[in-house]
């Protein structure tokens, strides 16, 4: 399904500390941040009617199957584990986690559901003020928040409407923001799913470019404004990230990816003990 979007839908779901944070401007005098963001929202008064933001999914039967989400009709989405316990000197050592594990077991015999999205910016956003410094900065900060706040506002449709998991969910934007609803949805390129090139994957499912996303050959997105990624409606799911990945786990990566071990290497260069 893909869905597009008014700049003032989507504009509560920004999350301004973010904002901030690509400015470095988190801590810094509250004036200065005041301005800053003034400057921010009379920027997005001027793009609403103008530009738009774009989201795409689709929802697929599936299950966990080792370390690989698997959809009904064979096509594997291998995952990484993680190799160390986040807890390890604790007393309770939470185990190696793998987002396969967030999806019933294929042994089960029972399907369930998981979701694939991309979300993205108009293009021109991006190539906007390349004339003025201040702003054309100020456009990509903004323009990577909004693709990041129509996950969120996409998100909450699926969960209460389109997948309907949580149909009767009362959540105030603060706690989305926080991740306080069932389920996560983490994006490819963060630390659950460093793997870039899991784009190409993601892309076969739903076609990245009915938004207008388009892959480099590393799997990276351009508008580079575009977020992509999975969604798990289990309600013990969590956020994690993998961390530091062996040789051993890298070669059974690329096995399962059916790639070369060279390249996969190269796709996962900053998550390799070695590295």
């Amino acid at each position: 399904m893909v869905i597009h979007y008014d700049i003032n839908d989507i504009r509560p779901y920004i999350s301004w500390v973010y904002f901030f944070h690509g400015w470095s401007m988190n801590g810094k005098d509250s004036a200065e941040r005041d301005r800053l963001r003034a400057d921010a929202e009379a920027m997005l008064d001027s793009w609403q009617g103008r530009y738009h933001t774009h989201g795409v999914f689709e929802l697929f039967d599936a299950n966990g199957d080792g370390d690989d989400i698997v959809l009904t009709d064979g096509r594997r989405l291998p995952m990484l584990r993680q190799q160390r316990p986040l807890e390890r000197l604790s007393e309770h050592p939470k185990p190696s986690v793998c987002l396969a594990d967030f999806l019933r077991p294929k042994s089960s015999g029972i399907a369930d559901r998981l979701g694939v999205f991309a979300t993205t910016i108009d293009g021109d956003i991006e190539r906007e003020y390349d004339d003025d410094v201040y702003r054309h900065m100020l456009a990509l900060t903004l323009a990577e928040r909004l693709a990041e706040a129509t996950a969120e506002y996409m998100h909450k449709d699926i969960r209460r409407q389109y997948w309907g998991y949580a149909k009767d969910e009362q959540v105030s934007i603060d706690d989305m923001l926080n991740a306080h609803y069932q389920g996560i949805r983490p994006a490819v390129g963060y630390p659950s799913i460093p793997d870039m090139s899991i784009n190409f994957l993601l892309n076969d499912l739903i076609d990245m470019s009915r938004i207008g996303i388009r892959l480099t050959e590393s799997g990276m997105m351009h508008p580079k404004a575009s977020v992509s990624g999975l969604i798990f409606a289990h309600p013990k799911a969590y956020y994690f990230g993998i961390g530091k990945i062996g040789e051993d786990q890298l070669r059974d990566y690329a096995r399962r990816r059916g790639l070369p071990l060279t390249l996969m290497r190269r796709f996962l260069q900053t998550s390799l003990a070695n590295g």
